[in-house]
């Protein structure tokens, strides 16, 4: 992976790449930016469905790599038309989602209200640029650093885990945990802003390097049903499931406490998500009488089966009422 700080190192990252005619992947928000692109695609949608996928596949036709600019969706956008159409990725993130790092992504289907995963993306660059974030709100910014952090965590102790991204989850553990409070008190710190994008892209690189547990499959799974941002539900849903992974985790959670700088990783995470503004689920949106259909959808993803303690739909579901 080609990783380059500064806007300004774009044009270098696709030269070295061979890539000439690049299609911008990205949302109206960031159409206008001055890019070194051939052409634009910012029809991504929240949740990337099928059909936006579809789009920017038809948009690509002529290039021969793609610019992914945005949060999740857009990259994820971009991963998808990248391995369907074996195009290479240059990623701009402007949240700290980490997509950028992996060749997995999801895609919500509509109709049947889950989002199925994907892989075989050609992720082949990084360009961080830390004054996009700058605009980013405080619900994103502090969301989608809950999703950074819930990768440092989960890394730890995932069936992939491994000392490379042990290193990376907990060095992203503790940036994001000191700039975190500091962004959320006032968004235009950049060098605030610099060190949660910073953190947000050592999560990254332990989610790439040891994959996802339960909170991820909980938060992916009330994306999927009923739309809930992803950023958030991970906010809310990390502290029981390092609660529940308690009695499996003790060592790796008592690590990721200490980067955090707390003795209890669970209340940690928690009082960071309450900065952020999520506690409970029922304030996103969630329905009661759904907890049930999203844990037995959560049971099913691959987070779930990569827990260090089992997780039967069961168990997921108390999980979720206790954060209802």
């Amino acid at each position: 992976m080609i990783v380059r700080w500064g806007l300004y190192e774009l044009g270098g990252v696709l030269g070295e790449l061979g890539i000439e005619r690049p299609l911008l992947v990205t949302s109206p928000r960031w159409s206008e930016l001055d890019l070194p692109v051939a052409a634009r695609f910012d029809g991504v949608r929240p949740h990337v469905p099928a059909a936006s996928v579809d789009a920017a596949g038809a948009a690509a036709s002529e290039a021969d790599g793609l610019v992914a600019l945005g949060g999740g969706s857009a990259i994820d956008t971009a991963k998808a038309v990248s391995a369907s159409a074996g195009l290479p990725v240059v990623s701009i993130p402007t949240t700290y989602s980490g997509a950028e790092w992996t060749s997995a992504f999801g895609i919500r289907d509509e109709e049947r209200r889950e989002k199925r995963g994907g892989g075989g993306a050609r992720a082949e660059g990084i360009v961080y640029e830390p004054a996009l974030t700058l605009s980013l709100p405080p619900g994103e910014t502090g969301g989608t650093a809950m999703n950074a952090l819930a990768h440092c965590a989960e890394a730890l102790y995932v069936t992939g885990r491994n000392d490379e991204a042990d290193a990376e989850a907990l060095a992203g553990a503790a940036r994001i945990a000191s700039a975190l409070p500091a962004v959320l008190v006032d968004g235009a710190d950049l060098e605030a802003r610099r060190e949660l994008l910073e953190g947000a892209m050592h999560g990254g690189a332990a989610l790439a390097g040891a994959g996802l547990g339960l909170a991820h499959a909980m938060a992916q799974a009330l994306g999927g049903r009923l739309g809930i941002p992803h950023g958030a539900a991970n906010a809310v849903c990390l502290p029981p499931a390092l609660r529940y992974n308690e009695p499996a985790a003790r060592e790796a959670l008592g690590r990721f406490a200490t980067a955090i700088g707390v003795e209890d990783a669970a209340e940690g995470a928690a009082t960071l998500a309450g900065l952020a503004g999520y506690v409970r689920l029922r304030d996103l949106g969630v329905p009661e009488d759904e907890l049930g259909d999203v844990a037995e959808a959560a049971s099913r993803r691959p987070g779930a089966q990569a827990n260090p303690r089992s997780a039967s739909a069961e168990a997921i579901a108390e999980l979720l009422r206790s954060a209802w």
